[in-house]
């Protein structure tokens, strides 16, 4: 049996983005943004449904005009997942999408025009209870913010983050959440650090403009991991120069490795060394790709060898282990047969569809998705 998590999240505020709590004792959710031109309905339709399969819970869309406000309204018509609306400057843009169905709008009060807009906007999500992402960013601080601290830094997003909550309280609008978001993985974990002690409201984190999927997935970890190792965080994106469906999928093994959500297939696989008695690394990369589309939680450990093979494969709900003429496979910490090597990956997809099948049929897991072979 696995150790579970020990970890002690903070308390916030609940807020409903869509059907999606977050917050609260909800589980935290992943989400990421499209990056397709929002006014080609077609293709960011296409986009947030690749990332529905994959689990996304939320997902957020620029909307940089009128035109694409527009749009955003065909795109929610089409779509079953939260949508967030990216807008900036032109407080026009959010009360379009506001009539058109969104689900959050993620903004910053401050760069929305004067008091007077930022009251039309807030009374309007008071009537349609629209929450508000606050977005806080490192590189496009105040000028003013950056002539008092000589350059970015933790406090400076922190008293940037505090005006804007401050315009909001004025409205008496609680219904927010909040993030602080540098390229810098110690200035953002400063800054969310010193946030969660100040306000209720949920926290999203992540690190902005992390880099590629390699360099991007290792920053978001170390700063993400950290933070939802103290407890802190209510809703992550991992921001990579990648696929979108990359975030969402980094998103959930970074839950996954803190034991902070199960949805999906957790995959143990040993780095593989000349003991191993299959191809480990081709078996593992292949496995990944043919069940991508499953959400539902399950354990899955691929080893190539009898020396940590057993030990592992007794801990998943499937296990394989390495072994001359055939290999072993464990179900549920119990041997269960032998295959040969040109079978592994057959068997095992087998195997995995078959369990997440009756497990959905069952109704023993609350993760649903059509889980049938691509």
């Amino acid at each position: 049996m696995r150790q579970a998590s020990n970890i002690k999240r903070r308390k916030t505020r609940q807020i409903m983005v869509g059907s999606v709590p977050v917050g609260g004792d909800a589980p935290i959710s992943v989400q990421s943004m499209t990056n397709t031109e929002t006014t080609d309905v077609e293709a960011t339709v296409a986009q947030v449904r690749r990332l529905e399969r994959v689990g996304a819970d939320i997902v957020r869309v620029s909307v940089p005009s009128m035109e694409a406000a527009d749009a955003f309204g065909s795109i929610r018509d089409q779509v079953q997942v939260p949508l967030i609306a990216d807008i900036h400057f032109d407080h026009r843009i959010a009360l379009r999408v506001a009539e058109l169905g969104v689900d959050c709008l993620r903004i910053n009060p401050g760069n929305i025009g004067g008091r007077d807009r930022v009251q039309t906007v807030v009374g309007t999500c008071k009537d349609k209870d629209i929450p508000i992402r606050v977005g806080i960013n490192a590189g496009s601080l105040g000028k003013d913010l950056l002539r008092k601290y000589k350059e970015p830094n933790s406090t400076a997003m922190v008293e940037s983050a505090m005006r804007n909550i401050d315009m909001l309280d004025a409205e008496g609008f609680q219904n927010y959440k909040l993030s602080l978001k540098s390229s810098d993985v110690f200035m953002a974990i400063d800054a969310y650090r010193t946030i969660s002690a100040q306000i209720e409201q949920p926290l999203h984190l992540g690190i902005t403009e992390a880099g590629g999927l390699r360099s991007g997935t290792v920053k978001s970890a170390v700063g993400l991991g950290l933070l939802l190792m103290e407890g802190i965080g209510d809703t992550i994106r991992i921001s990579l120069a990648a696929d979108p469906v990359e975030e969402i999928k980094v998103g959930f093994d970074l839950l996954k490795s803190l034991q902070l959500r199960s949805k999906g297939i957790n995959l143990v696989a040993c780095p593989s060394c000349s003991r191993q008695n299959f191809d480990v690394i081709n078996t593992v990369n292949e496995l990944e790709r043919r069940v991508e589309d499953i959400i539902t939680p399950l354990d899955v450990a691929i080893m190539g060898c009898i020396v940590n093979g057993p030990g592992e494969a007794k801990e998943a709900d499937i296990g394989l282990t390495g072994a001359s003429p055939n290999n072993l496979i464990y179900c549920q910490g119990a041997p269960d047969h032998k295959v040969p090597n040109e079978a592994v990956l057959d068997d095992l997809e087998r195997m995995i569809r078959e369990k997440v099948n009756a497990a959905l049929a069952d109704e023993a897991v609350p993760d649903r998705a059509i889980n049938e072979s691509p």
